[in-house]
């Protein structure tokens, strides 16, 4: 479960930002926004947030931002001496340029509470730090420093066992130490190392997946009436919901490295396709995907990575929502997520949206609303709707729009149309 992420000198967030799954002392829908995570310090988490912003705000950098510290949690212990990190540094003035970018989370996993963070440059880890609170006093399991020329890294934790020298001698200038000890199988690391793994779920481009996953999916009956009772709820037409196998062409492309040709090799197989039932009155019909509208599909496709997600206590992020999804089928996701009974595990939902229509007391408390905002010198500044402490009733939407929250874009005035020209 994601507590907190912070980030600061990663594209248009010069300075540091923190959005946070922290829930406020608001009492509003306890029951199904929030969750009880069991710590002492922090007792109660959200199960969504939603962040708002004109376009070019950083809503996107910010997404971007978890799934590439994600990545290179995955990637560094492979980094090659010879490769470099790509430079992500806010490039709008000097000094930014010649700073590390820095990333951290606050994550619980399996009870305990773990922080975790790096900063790194195109050349190397400047830095890197594990706090775990296995009670509610911190123990520093890890502590590293590139100074004076050289990598310094500390594990003053007894709570660390295996042969940390070992570790610390593998761990390269471009490694993470974190990354390294796992693959040199740290057990008491993997649970940190499998959560950016496993549990953090980023979905690009709006969210457009392939239908794959859900087609395989509906191949059990109990998943074929998960989704197609997902899809009724969101008040689409359709009956039932099957996978059938036919026969079609599955196309391989290979590149000769002599020659420069790329050869195209295609060949007969089965595939698996959904196939969707619709009813009225006694007739009843059977479509194929692509005759279904894009809402319908794109819903389709993320039926089955959302349920898989559900079921495993996942974190979902996805950048734009919205875009191809009808407002009510959005809103019927967010639902989903808050939801104690389809929700039992506790996943999480991370999205950026310009659905304003979201923007409601009754869907979000005041604390699951963030807000990006790009300034005057082009950097971006993260904010929490409870800053602006709007009253528990108020008109959210009608706020936004007005600009009392900023995060909307500041338009010039109408534009002018040309001058009709005068036929001659």
């Amino acid at each position: 479960m994601l507590l907190e992420f912070r980030v600061s000198n990663y594209r248009s967030f010069r300075e540091e930002a923190t959005l946070s799954f922290v829930a406020s002392t608001d009492k509003t829908h306890e029951v199904t926004n929030v969750v009880e995570t069991g710590l002492p310090g922090i007792k109660r988490a959200l199960r969504t947030a939603v962040v708002y912003g004109a376009n070019a705000s950083g809503k996107t950098n910010l997404l971007l931002g978890l799934q590439h510290m994600r990545n290179i949690v995955m990637d560094s212990a492979r980094l090659q001496p010879d490769q470099s990190y790509v430079s992500q540094q806010f490039k709008l003035d000097d000094v930014s340029r010649s700073r590390p970018t820095l990333f951290e989370v606050i994550a619980l996993i399996d009870g305990i509470r773990y922080q975790y963070g790096f900063t790194y440059s195109s050349a190397r880890i400047e830095s890197e730090w594990l706090l775990v609170f296995q009670s509610h006093k911190a123990q520093t399991w890890l502590d590293r420093e590139y100074r004076d020329g050289k990598d310094i890294i500390e594990t003053p934790s007894s709570f660390l066992p295996g042969p940390k020298n070992a570790w610390k001698e593998a761990t390269r200038e471009k490694s993470l130490f974190l990354s390294v000890a796992v693959q040199l199988n740290s057990a008491k690391l993997l649970p940190l190392y499998n959560w950016f793994k496993n549990d953090v779920v980023v979905f690009e481009n709006g969210g457009h997946v392939g239908h794959d996953y859900s087609t395989r999916y509906i191949e059990s009956p109990e998943g074929q009436q998960s989704v197609a009772d997902f899809l009724s709820s969101a008040d689409i037409a359709i009956r039932s919901v099957t996978a059938v196998k036919q026969k079609g062409l599955v196309s391989s492309f290979e590149f000769d490295v002599a020659t420069g040709e790329q050869k195209a090799a295609h060949t007969q197989t089965d595939i698996l396709l959904p196939r969707f039932r619709h009813t009225y009155g006694d007739i009843a019909a059977d479509f194929e995907l692509t005759e279904e509208s894009q809402g319908t599909q794109k819903l389709f496709a993320l039926s089955g990575p959302l349920f898989d997600i559900l079921q495993r206590g996942q974190l979902l992020v996805i950048d734009e929502l919205d875009r191809s999804l009808h407002p009510l089928l959005v809103r019927q996701i967010v639902c989903t997520f808050q939801d104690p009974e389809l929700n039992s595990s506790n996943a999480q939902l991370l999205f950026s949206t310009h659905d304003t229509s979201l923007l409601d007391t009754e869907l979000f408390r005041r604390d699951q609303i963030w807000l990006t905002e790009k300034n005057a010198d082009q950097t971006s500044s993260l904010v929490s709707l409870v800053t602006f402490s709007p009253r528990k009733n108020e008109a959210l939407e009608r706020g936004y729009l007005s600009g009392r929250y900023g995060a909307i874009p500041v338009l010039p005035g109408r534009l002018k149309t040309p001058r009709k020209t005068r036929q001659t």
